[in-house]
């Protein structure tokens, strides 16, 4: 993969995969009725792209109609076109980057493990840095990052490391979720949670959901935001993971949570819905271990799932919670 163009288009970029030739798809698999107000009978898992290192951290670019999304161990943040379907570049090298997500001005923000940073894509394309350490050390390795209406910018940061593959250094920090105000402060918001991974919002942002990612099994935790959305409180766990893996995930408008997930199984490797409750709804069977998701396209209605090698997408009748 130079840092150029990669010359795949999405009818290419099939490999060894194929799609399915029956309709409804049987890799959408409702595992209760409440998911039939979100399934589109006649959509079929598509293969986007393949032949990546490690893809994590999507997001929408609705303005570009494009999704970018990170090669974490290829070093690079990639771009899938929606209109021309190739698959391109967007940063080599990418400081071995992670997790993505918009802030409310509609810019690129980053989480970096080389750098050890999270850094801001300006309009004109010059990088700022957001944060970089926090009570004087740097920060370990920050994994997956959200932002909220109030214009701060919310992540995780593990004490993963080391790990030369993905260039995470070793832990001078307890696992930890942070907060960026917008003028730029950084808060410790919890450390209680042992690895903390995937993070989202609910829809009215009065919840935070973060996976558990150190614990046997997994877990879901859900915070209450309060004090004008500057802390957490009231922690518990919206369920356990069982077998399964949950990494990244997002809520749609209805605040149903759309989990990446797996653990090198056909019964697990996918993606599983959840109710804003805890209750799975259904899963969507990947060849591949999922690693995160967003919605995106014109109506905000098509999921994106990066796993592993490549990248997957499934028309649905849901809406994302946010635009990214």
């Amino acid at each position: 993969m130079g840092a150029v163009a990669l010359a795949a288009s999405a009818g290419a970029a099939q490999g060894g995969w194929e799609p399915s030739t029956r309709i409804p798809d049987p890799a959408v698999k409702i595992l209760d009725p409440a998911f039939r107000k979100y399934w589109v009978s006649s959509a079929t898992v598509e293969r986007l792209a393949t032949g990546l290192r490690w893809a994590e951290g999507p997001v929408w670019m609705g303005d570009w109609r494009c999704l970018l999304f990170s090669d974490v161990t290829g070093d690079a943040i990639m771009r899938w076109d929606e209109i021309t379907g190739r698959l391109t570049a967007y940063r080599k090298p990418a400081n071995f980057s992670n997790g993505n997500t918009r802030d409310r001005s509609g810019r690129l923000v980053t989480c970096e493990h080389l750098t050890r940073r999270v850094v801001r894509t300006e309009l004109d394309g010059t990088i700022t840095v957001v944060a970089d350490k926090f009570d004087g050390k740097p920060f370990n390795s920050p994994n997956d990052i959200v932002s909220r209406s109030d214009g701060s910018i919310w992540f995780t940061d593990p004490a993963f490391g080391p790990n030369p593959s993905e260039r995470m250094a070793r832990p001078e920090l307890p696992h930890t979720v942070y907060r960026v105000a917008p003028d730029g402060r950084v808060s410790a918001m919890t450390t209680e949670i042992v690895g903390p991974n995937g993070l989202c919002f609910s829809p009215d942002e009065s919840k935070l959901y973060v996976v558990e990612a150190r614990t046997s099994p997994r877990k879901m935790r859900v915070f209450d935001v309060v004090d004008n959305g500057t802390k957490l409180a009231n922690a518990r766990v919206l369920f356990e993971a069982g077998d399964g893996t949950p990494d990244g995930m997002r809520c749609d408008a209805d605040g149903n949570l759309w989990c990446g997930w797996g653990q090198g199984s056909d019964e697990l490797d996918g993606v599983r819905v959840f109710t804003p409750e805890g209750k799975a709804i259904a899963h969507i069977s990947l060849p591949e271990r999922c690693a995160n998701v967003c919605f995106g396209g014109i109506n905000h209605d098509r999921l994106f799932m990066t796993s592993s090698h490549s990248v997957y997408s499934l028309m649905t009748n849901a809406r994302g919670a946010t635009l990214w």
